[in-house]
């Protein structure tokens, strides 16, 4: 399962750079028709935010000093992915100007 934590965070942590840095260069090319961040929505940044929660926390619950099973590790990383995707859409409701979105 670490494989799969680690694969959910690469790819969390790839789709927020893009959406950093593909915002910053539209911002700065003058194209916030470009912006991946406008572009996915408030589910496209939910989404990426689960990925990141899900394996942060899964990798947190499998190497930890408490010696965790792997289907209490999920669960744990199930937490994470709900936190993670709940708190990328509160922020993303609450963002005003260019970064905002569609709501």
């Amino acid at each position: 399962m670490v494989k799969v934590y680690a694969v959910a965070l690469a790819l969390g942590v790839l789709g927020l750079l893009v959406v950093i840095l593909g915002g910053s260069a539209a911002e700065n090319l003058g194209r916030e028709d470009r912006d991946p961040g406008r572009r996915i929505g408030v589910k496209g940044r939910s989404t990426i935010g689960a990925l990141v929660g899900f394996g942060m926390a899964g990798l947190s619950a499998e190497f930890s000093t408490l010696d965790l099973e792997w289907p209490l590790a999920l669960l744990v990383a199930g937490l994470g992915a709900i936190g993670g995707a709940l708190w990328a859409g509160y922020a993303s409701r609450q963002q005003s100007g260019s970064d905002a979105g569609p709501v």
